[in-house]
């Protein structure tokens, strides 16, 4: 399993790279002024930090419970990416028509387009940052190592 300062490391540099390229889209493609997208951005990195190191951290224990390893499939990436992403958005949606002054349909439009990059940024980033730092610590079970 990973260690909370391994996880801590993997949340904060998701949510930096990601907020990076949605501030910018959101600014430069849709018009929305620094402050406000800035604003929806750092609120947004918040709760998606700690929405992060909770579903991954409940994640990975159930993965390790079901199948004692931490390996994924691409098919089961995809699935932690859309349960993920699913779980933010309920959270998100009311929040992006506050910050940004709009109706629940413009919000669910903006929200969609988040889910469409994450979800895409999400599967790719926790590939890379699985290879870039693989677990390699023994787990609970006795005999299962991660190699």
């Amino acid at each position: 399993m990973r260690t909370t300062p391994d996880r801590i490391r993997q949340a904060v540099s998701f949510e930096v790279i990601g907020l990076i390229v949605v501030i910018s889209f959101g600014t430069r493609v849709l018009g929305y002024s620094t402050v406000d997208f800035g604003l929806l951005g750092a609120v947004g990195a918040t709760i998606a930090t700690g929405w992060n190191y909770i579903y991954n951290l409940l994640f990975d224990h159930a993965l390790l419970k079901y199948t004692g390893t931490p390996k994924k499939s691409v098919k089961l990436r995809i699935v932690h990416a859309f349960g993920f992403e699913l779980g933010l958005m309920v959270a998100f949606l009311p929040i992006v028509t506050r910050i940004l002054n709009i109706s629940l349909m413009e919000a669910l439009k903006i929200d969609l387009g988040f889910i469409a990059f994450y979800l895409v940024y999400a599967f790719a980033f926790t590939w890379a940052y699985d290879t870039l730092f693989p677990i390699n610590q023994p787990f609970d079970k006795p005999g299962t190592e991660f190699k």
